[in-house]
């Protein structure tokens, strides 16, 4: 729809649906990042008094809302079109928002974080999707993964940020800071429904079963929907064809921010003594660090390809993590905090098209639901094992894992970029 194909066709990256997509990433990391770095840890450890490990088990919610749904968002979005799977499932985030604004008992917080998770689970497999139909017959665009990647970690940036400010500026009431939120779903929703509807072309049969209309209708869609999925695992047993050490990879990729984001804030304040002023600054100079780097190293990686970027990243992600465990002056944080950025922005892109190279053309939204539902999972379990780790291991355990598992993901992409099974079979 978006991409007519062919080196006669030149992709343009700034594309209305680009665009839209860019929006949606933006605004849902900013909520994302506003409520799990800046407001849950410490609305839910400071003024409800909450464990670390209660704090967890809402991120893991959150997380497993988001990861859970994502294969059969994927499956929607090929065939329902990206406008009523968006529409629908951000219809949850604005749910979530209004709980978490006038319920403030502990286990409502729980179910909103749950609800915040499944509203947001379509997003990232219809934008890769988006994406890799812009990215030409090879699946290769470094520097639109770069440009997502800006608007998630500019949304998980700035939110943050501006939420601390208008958290200070309010005397610490959460009524305005709950508003924002509200509204920027409400944004998200009219965006939503500004986006593609249903492919005329694709998956025909499928529509004309939908669309029968009898006294077994219902049956009849249900069969067609089974029979899809049917279709769509044997898909994946056929024209999948990728290195089984790609699996635990997506999950370990995500795990290490699973690992980080409970207890980050958390860290920062009560073991190295960082003002939120401070620690604002603090995300913007890793943030920073990360975004400026990201367009160069996109387009650094259409060129040279994703391996050397992926060895690079990874090691520099995991010795920094081990460096920012046992630091406590703050121009060190600083320096860690800053290369742990850098590494990220290697990573990201390179990470990305990478993926993208083993996806099918004739089931992506499919393919990317089930890749990034691995990947996810790290973030399910993340959370959990954070905090154990913080309760019972010491403050620093977290992040020593996360540098161990860096360093594993390192290890796994060597053996991967070795492995001539990660190219594409074709479809």
């Amino acid at each position: 729809m978006w991409q007519k194909g062919g080196k006669e066709a030149p992709q343009r990256l700034w594309t209305p649906f680009f665009s839209k997509l860019w929006v949606l990433v933006f605004l849902v990391e900013f909520m994302k990042g506003s409520l799990l770095v800046s407001i849950l840890p410490v609305y839910m450890g400071e003024t409800l008094g909450l464990s670390a490990g209660i704090i967890g088990l809402a991120f893991s919610l959150q997380y497993f809302g988001d990861n859970a749904f994502r294969a059969p968002a994927g499956w929607m979005a090929e065939r329902l079109g990206y406008r009523g799977t968006m529409s629908t499932a951000l219809l949850f985030t604005l749910v979530a928002i209004i709980m978490l604004s006038v319920l403030p008992e502990p286990v409502w917080l729980v179910v909103a974080c749950l609800l915040l998770g499944l509203g947001t689970s379509p997003l990232w497999p219809c934008v890769m999707t988006g994406t890799t139909e812009m990215s030409g017959p090879n699946n290769s665009n470094g520097a639109a993964m770069g440009t997502l990647e800006i608007a998630s970690m500019g949304g998980t940036g700035l939110g943050p940020l501006i939420m601390n400010f208008a958290i200070s500026h309010y005397g610490h009431s959460y009524g305005m800071v709950f508003m924002i939120l509200i509204g920027c779903s409400v944004v998200l929703l009219l965006v939503a429904l500004m986006l593609p509807g249903p492919k005329r072309s694709a998956n025909k049969g499928d529509l004309e079963q939908s669309a029968l209309v009898s006294s077994d209708g219902h049956i009849k869609q249900k069969r067609g929907v089974l029979k899809g999925i049917q279709e769509t695992i044997g898909v994946l047993k056929t024209k999948l064809n990728v290195n089984p050490l790609i699996y635990p990879a997506l999950f370990l990729q995500s795990f290490v921010i699973g690992l980080i984001s409970p207890v980050l804030t958390l860290y920062a304040r009560t073991d190295l003594g960082i003002s939120p002023n401070l620690y604002s600054v603090l995300l913007i100079a890793g943030g920073g660090v990360t975004v400026l780097a990201l367009i160069p190293c996109g387009k650094l990686v259409d060129r040279l390809g994703t391996e050397y970027f992926l060895h690079v990243g990874f090691l520099l992600a995991g010795i920094t993590l081990f460096l920012f465990s046992i630091v406590r002056s703050i121009p060190l944080v600083f320096v860690s905090v800053a290369l742990i950025g850098l590494g990220y922005a290697l990573i990201l892109p390179a990470w990305n098209t990478f993926l993208a190279r083993l996806i099918p053309e004739s089931e992506r939204a499919t393919v990317w639901g089930f890749f990034l539902t691995l990947q996810g999972s790290g973030m399910v379990i993340g959370p959990l094992v954070s905090g154990v780790l913080w309760d019972r291991a010491g403050h620093t355990a977290p992040f020593i894992i996360s540098g161990v598992v860096m360093l594993l993901m390192f290890g796994c992409h060597l053996a991967l970029a070795r492995n001539p099974r990660r190219k594409t079979v074709e479809a």
